[in-house]
This record gives structure tokens, C-alpha cells and sequence, in this order.
């Protein structure tokens, strides 16, 4: 799901259901880890297990939590196997931002059901923002919070558009929520300062296809970050909705001299 969001350059592994735990419905490669991979996880993602200093981070967490955090972080070092990256522990840094290997960028997501990483080179793109959520409408009184007056007045207009050609309605709330997290994961490594959500106004655009799919431009309404010499206005994503889940991404590319 998130793979289709993302340019070719990037990386991208997921897992869906609790089955995927025990070493099932896994995309991006045939296992997570394995013998001689030098980390944590062996054989798939039944086998996938923490680092000491990851465990020590989750040592008084629910069970769920534990089995997401290992998931998501088994997903991150398959991507990096992928990319030539030797697996090696994700640890969270400032606001809880990912903490990547030199020389990549990247992104995790997880929700009930789904996790996700993607990870990409340094060189190929100046950051990327992952986010999946449940494709369901926003908890009473959440939009309010996290909504423009433009953007609840654009979700309007999409919603009275009806399903459209894909005969599927989508949650265009959610989606709004989850965008914005995308924007965010982008926007703190290249700024290393907390954005708002009343700091990006976004608007979609839904593309013909058999689900429903499509981009949205977030635009920044404070200064943006500086990417080549470049200060940036905005960033441009895609969203998904597929299998009852909803996905967006957010890839920033490098700017021409």
C-alpha cells in the first residue's frame, strides 16, 4: 500500500494482520532478518525480536505495543538489508523522531492491523513521511482540532462529490488527519522544529483508478525548510485507500542548483 505512494528510489516493507507476525501476509521481501544479517530477527517476522536498547524502551508496555514497536522496527531492517544497509537498532530522538543510519532518510508508520517503514538514501531524496490509519472517520470532535475553516470547507465539497467512480466513500477526515502526520515526519528532520496542524493548509485531489487514490499539496503557512538553498512553500503527497486502511506519503525531493 504505502510502496505505490513513493518514487522508486525508496524502500518500502510492510505487514498486515497479526498473522503477519508469525511470519505471514509480509511485502517488500521474503522474510525480516534471517541468519547472517548481523541483528535481531531470524527466518520472518515470527523471529523478529529487539535490540537491548530497544527492549529497554519498551520494558513497561502493553503487549501491543511491544509486538507494534518490534513489527515496525523489523520492517525498517529488512529495508535496510535491502538497500545495503547493515540492520542496526532504531532508536527515537528528538520528539521521537526515528534516529536512521548515515546516508538514509525514512519514515514508519503503525496502526491496528498494519505497519510500514521506507527508507531511501540520503542522495536520492532530502526526506519522506509515512502514515497509515484505519479507514474510518475521526473520533467526534477531532476535526475540529486539527481542521482548517479552508480545509473542513474543501473536505465538504469532496464528500458531497459522493464515492465516486471507484463506488468506494472515502473518509475524507481521516485522510486529512493522516496526511498532515506524513507532512509532519517530512517536515521535523529537515526543520527539527514542531509543526502545527494549523501550519499546513491541504487540499486532495482524487485520481480515477479502481480504489480510491490520488495526491494533495500541503501548504506551508510558516516559513519552510531550507533544502538545497531552496526554501520550500509546500509538499507534495499521494493518499491510498485499500483493504480497510488509508494511507499517505510524503517525499521531498532534492532541489536544482
Amino acid at each position: 500500500m504505502i510502496e505505490e505512494l513513493l518514487p522508486a528510489t525508496v524502500v518500502a516493507v510492510e505487514a498486515h494482520g497479526d498473522e503477519a507476525f508469525g511470519g505471514g501476509d509480509v511485502a517488500g521481501g521474503p522474510g525480516i532478518g534471517g541468519p547472517g544479517t548481523g541483528g535481531p530477527g531470524a527466518g520472518g517476522l515470527g523471529g523478529a525480536t529487539l535490540y537491548p536498547e530497544e527492549q529497554a524502551l519498551v520494558t513497561r508496555a502493553v503487549p501491543k505495543r511491544v509486538r507494534e514497536f518490534t513489527l515496525v522496527r523489523a520492517c525498517a531492517r529488512r529495508a535496510m538489508e535491502k538497500l545495503g544497509v547493515p540492520p542496526q537498532p532504531v532508536l527515537p530522538g528528538e520528539r521521537g523522531a526515528p534516529q536512521w543510519p548515515a546516508g538514509l532518510v525514512g519514515s514508519m508508520t503503525h496502526c491496528e492491523g498494519y505497519c510500514a517503514a521506507a527508507l531511501v538514501r540520503a542522495t536520492d531524496l532530502a526526506s519522506i513521511g509515512i502514515d497509515a490509519e484505519p479507514h474510518q472517520p475521526l473520533p467526534e470532535g477531532v476535526l475540529d482540532s486539527v481542521a482548517l475553516s479552508t480545509e473542513r470547507e474543501h473536505l465538504r465539497v469532496l464528500a458531497e462529490g459522493g464515492p465516486g467512480a471507484h463506488g468506494i466513500p472515502v473518509h475524507w477526515d481521516r485522510l486529512l488527519f493522516s496526511a498532515k502526520e506524513s507532512v509532519y515526519k517530512a517536515w521535523f528532520p529537515l526543520t527539527g522544529k514542531w509543526l502545527d496542524f494549523s501550519e499546513a493548509d491541504i487540499a486532495f485531489t482524487a485520481e480515477p483508478g479502481p480504489h480510491p487514490y490520488g495526491t494533495f499539496r500541503a501548504r506551508l503557512l510558516v516559513p519552510g525548510p531550507v533544502v538545497d538553498g531552496h526554501e520550500l512553500g509546500y509538499f507534495d503527497g499521494r493518499w491510498t485507500v485499500r483493504r480497510g486502511l488509508l494511507g499517505t506519503a510524503v517525499s521531498v525531493p532534492h532541489q536544482p542548483a
